[in-house]
C-alpha cells in the first residue's frame, strides 16, 4: 500500500500529471512493500523541462549573487525546518536507519545550500584584475553556464541532489535534476522548497526515469553540463556522450578506497575507523575504505578487537535510536553484493572472520513487518590477497577485506594498485608520518585518523577512474561557471605590426 503520493515531473513550478507514462514502483527496502508510484518522463517531457530552464535562464543569471543568496538561505532554512519529515521520507526510500538520515543526509545538504549561499554574497562569483604593462590591464569575469542536467545517485539522494543543485543555481544556472530511479522521492519536496523560498519558475526542474532518460539529457543540444553521481561504468557512458558534444562534466565516481593502518596506530581508534569505512550507510557508500591494510604484526589485537565490535553494528527497526543499520537498497543490488561474499567464500577462498551468506542472525530478531526485507550480514574477509576479486572490484555493500603487508612502501605501492582513486585514509600516533603516505596516496579525498566526514567547504572529486573534476568548497562553484579574460590597452592605440616603415 503507498504510503507517498505518486510522483510526476516538476517543471515551471509544478508537478505536470501524465496518464501514459511508465511506472516505476518505488518500494521500501527495509519490507520490500511499495510505497509510491514514479512516472517517467518522455521525450517531450524532458525537452519541455530544458526549455523551462532556458526561458528562466535570461532572468536567473541576470539575478544579482546577493538575491540569489537570499533565496537559497531561506530554502536552507525551510529544509532545516523539515528535517524530521524529509528523513522520513529518505528512511523508506533508501532503508537506511532514521538516526542517519535525520543527523546526516538532511542536516548536509542543508548546509552546502548555506556555503554556497553565502560564498556567493561574499564575492565567491568575483574575478580577477592585475596590471599587464604600464598601458594595459587584465581582468576576468565568470558567467553562468546555461541549462545544466543534474544525474543523481540512490544512495544519497536528497543529499547528492544538494551537492548539485546549490552549486549551479548560486552561480546562476538553471537545472533539469534526473534523481535515480530507486530513490526518486525526495526530488518534488526538494522542488516545492525552493520554489517556497522564492526560486523563480523553470529555474529548478525535476523529471523522472533510469538510464534512457539521462542518456537523452546528456545529449540535449541545449544542456551546458552535466553532472553525475555513480559507479564508473556508467560514468564512462555519460562522460563520453557528454564530451562528445562539448559539454562541461563533473563526474563523481566509485571507488575501491584503502585505509592504511601505520605500525604505530592505536589499534581501537583504528578498528573504529575501519568500522565507519565499511559499515555506515551498510556500507553502501562511494567512498567506502573496503582495502583496509594492516601491519602483520598488529594482525591478532586488530582482528580480535574488531570482532568484540561488530556487535554494535545493530540491524532493527529503522527508526529505533539504537539502529545503526539497513538493508540493501534493491533486490538487484542485494544479489550483487551476496554474489560477491559467495565469491570471496568459495572462489577467491578467504578466510571470513565475521559475517557470510545468510542472514538469519539478522532477520531472527527483526519485527515481523522487517523480516522480508533485504537484509546482509556485515561481513569481513581477512588474510586476502590483491588479486582476490573482492578485492579489486567496488561491491558497494558491507564487505571489508583485511590485508596485511610488512613495509609502509609496500602499503603505499599497494594501496595504489587499481584503476580507481576516489578516498583513502590512513590512521597512526606520528602525524608527520600519516602526512607522508597521505602524499603518495593516489585519491582525490583523504582522511588522516579518521573516516568519511565532508563538510561543505572540502572539495571533493577522484582520481583515475573515478571522476572527473570536483564538488563542494570554493573549487566547487568553479565547476558551474565559465570564465572570460579581458585586455584592455588604455594607451589609445593598437599594435603598430602594420604601421608604415
Amino acid at each position: 500500500m503507498a504510503i507517498f503520493q505518486d510522483r510526476h515531473a516538476f517543471i515551471n513550478g509544478s508537478p505536470q500529471p501524465s496518464s501514459d507514462s511508465k511506472i516505476i514502483e518505488a518500494t521500501d527496502p527495509s519490507t520490500l512493500e511499495p510505497i509510491a508510484k514514479i512516472h517517467t518522463s518522455s521525450q517531450s517531457t524532458l525537452d519541455a523541462a530544458v526549455q523551462a530552464g532556458a526561458k528562466a535562464f535570461t532572468s536567473w543569471s541576470q539575478t544579482p549573487p546577493v538575491e540569489r543568496s537570499r533565496i537559497l538561505l531561506k530554502a536552507a532554512s525551510i529544509l532545516r525546518s523539515r528535517t524530521q519529515q524529509l528523513a522520513i521520507i529518505e528512511t523508506h526510500s533508501t532503508g537506511k536507519p532514521y538516526s542517519e538520515t535525520s543527523t546526516v543526509d538532511i542536516p548536509t545538504g542543508a548546509d552546502v545550500l548555506e556555503f554556497y549561499a553565502n560564498l556567493i554574497a561574499s564575492g565567491g562569483l568575483n574575478g580577477e584584475s592585475f596590471p599587464l604593462r604600464s598601458s594595459a590591464w587584465v581582468y576576468t569575469t565568470k558567467a553562468p553556464l546555461g541549462v545544466c542536467v543534474g544525474i543523481g545517485a540512490w544512495n544519497y539522494p536528497i543529499q547528492i541532489g544538494l551537492w548539485k543543485s546549490a552549486p549551479c543555481l548560486a552561480a546562476g544556472n538553471c537545472m533539469v535534476y534526473k534523481p535515480s530511479e530507486f530513490t526518486s522521492l525526495h526530488a518534488e519536496e526538494l522542488a516545492k522548497i525552493y520554489k517556497e523560498a522564492g526560486l523563480p519558475d523553470g529555474v529548478f526542474n525535476v523529471v523522472y526515469g533510469a538510464g534512457e532518460v539521462g542518456a537523452y539529457l546528456t545529449k540535449h543540444p541545449d544542456v551546458a553540463k552535466v553532472s553525475f553521481t555513480g559507479q564508473v561504468t556508467t560514468g564512462r557512458k555519460v562522460a563520453g556522450s557528454a564530451a562528445g558534444e562539448m559539454k562541461y562534466l563533473t563526474m563523481e565516481l566509485g571507488g575501491k578506497s584503502p585505509v592504511v593502518v601505520l605500525p604505530d596506530a592505536d589499534v581501537e581508534s583504528a578498528v573504529d575507523g575501519a568500522m565507519m569505512a565499511n559499515f555506515f550507510s551498510t556500507g553502501q557508500v562511494c567512498t567506502n575504505g573496503t582495502r583496509v591494510f594492516v601491519p602483520i604484526s598488529m594482525k591478532p589485537e586488530f582482528e580480535k578487537k574488531l570482532v568484540g565490535k561488530m556487535e554494535y553494528v545493530r540491524a532493527g527497526d529503522l527508526f529505533a535510536e539504537s539502529t545503526n543499520y539497513g538493508p540493501l537498497i534493491s533486490k538487484t543490488h542485494y544479489d550483487k553484493v551476496v554474489s560477491y561474499i559467495k565469491h570471496g567464500i568459495e572462489t577467491d577462498k578467504a578466510k571470513l572472520l565475521y559475517g557470510g551468506l545468510g542472514a538469519e542472525s539478522i532477520t531472527k530478531s527483526l519485527p515481523e513487518k522487517l523480516k522480508n526485507g533485504l537484509w546482509v550480514r556485515p561481513t569481513v574477509f581477512t588474510d586476502c590477497s590483491d588479486d582476490m576479486k573482492i578485492v579489486k572490484e567496488e561491491i558497494f555493500g558491507p564487505v571489508m577485506s583485511i590485508l596485511y603487508y610488512d613495509t609502509i612502501d609496500e602499503a603505499v605501492r599497494r594501496a595504489n594498485d587499481t584503476p580507481m582513486g576516489l578516498a583513502a585514509g590512513v590512521f597512526g600516533k606520528d602525524i608527520n608520518q600519516c602526512h607522508d603516505v597521505v602524499r603518495r596516496i593516489e585519491a582525490g579525498i583523504t582522511w588522516v585518523n579518521t573516516w568519511g566526514e565532508s563538510p561543505a567547504e572540502m572539495s571533493v572529486g577522484g582520481w583515475k577512474q573515478s571522476g572527473v573534476g570536483v564538488e563542494n568548497g570554493r573549487k566547487g562553484l568553479e565547476s558551474w561557471v565559465k570564465n572570460k579574460s579581458t585586455l584592455v590597452e588604455m594607451g589609445g592605440s593598437v599594435p603598430t605590426v602594420y604601421a608604415k616603415l
